[in-house]
């Protein structure tokens, strides 16, 4: 099982905005769009993303409803060479002042999108610009979530930071490339708990064989949440022990 991460998805209230917005802003194209009856899925990414990179899926629902953030989903990041020239840049293209490089102690800065999903510019070496880095959720038993990733999906821990009030912890896939996605594990020290909203929806995960890799999560008592068949064998969706979706789909 390698279960390299495919995308992550979250909900926007004006499609040609965030389509706008994605492609202006970080020049993303569109690497495909399902349209159904009540919502329209739109796949971006760099044209240039490796092969296994990960790419954003946007979920536009045709009822005009609203979403609550809650506080359970962080943000992604996107891969730049310079964190003060990348956040410039932006700024001088029009996008709103939210957490600047020195704020943040030049190590990295935030964006947000025009629903207010956070977008943090990361310095890396690897991987096309403004290319998928990583996934952030918040977590209220850190030993436990490892625990999920590592059991389920055969995760690697690959990178951590313990700090005085909280930690961080990055998993993915063992062999992963570089270029690949990973998730962000954030655990807070104080006891907190988190809602999980619907500002955001899932992060997926790549399977060969569907029905092989939901028999195998089930045998591992991952979450029987929306299996296969309910999804006409198209996806399946498990959840985190922290209520998290993840997606399975076939490459």
């Amino acid at each position: 099982m390698h279960a390299t991460l495919d995308h992550t998805m979250m909900r926007v209230e004006d499609l040609d905005a965030s389509l706008d917005w994605y492609q202006t802003q970080f020049d993303y194209e569109e690497y495909g769009r399902w349209e159904a009856d009540t919502f329209t899925n739109v796949f971006l990414g760099p044209p240039d993303k490796h092969e296994d990179g990960a790419l954003l899926e946007l979920t536009y629902n045709h009822d005009g409803r609203t979403y609550d953030f809650g506080d359970a989903w962080g943000h992604i990041a996107v891969r730049c060479a310079d964190v003060y020239a990348a956040y410039d840049e932006l700024m001088a293209q029009g996008v709103e002042d939210y957490r600047d490089p020195d704020s943040c102690g030049g190590q990295y800065a935030f964006v947000t999108d025009p629903d207010g999903h956070e977008i943090e510019l990361v310095e890396r070496d690897h991987g096309a610009r403004w290319s998928l880095d990583h996934t952030m959720l918040r977590v209220e038993d850190a030993d436990e979530a490892i625990g999920w990733f590592t059991r389920k999906l055969e995760y690697q821990l690959f990178r951590r930071g313990e700090f005085d009030d909280f930690a961080l912890y990055f998993l993915k896939p063992a062999e992963a490339a570089p270029e690949e996605m990973s998730v962000e594990l954030t655990y807070n020290y104080d006891g907190r708990t988190y809602e999980v909203g619907d500002a955001w929806g899932h992060v997926a995960v790549q399977a060969d064989d569907l029905q092989g890799f939901w028999d195998t999560l089930l045998t591992r008592h991952a979450a029987d949440y929306r299996d296969p068949e309910s999804c006409g064998n198209r996806y399946a969706f498990t959840k985190t022990t922290d209520g998290h979706e993840v997606e399975i789909v076939t490459n």
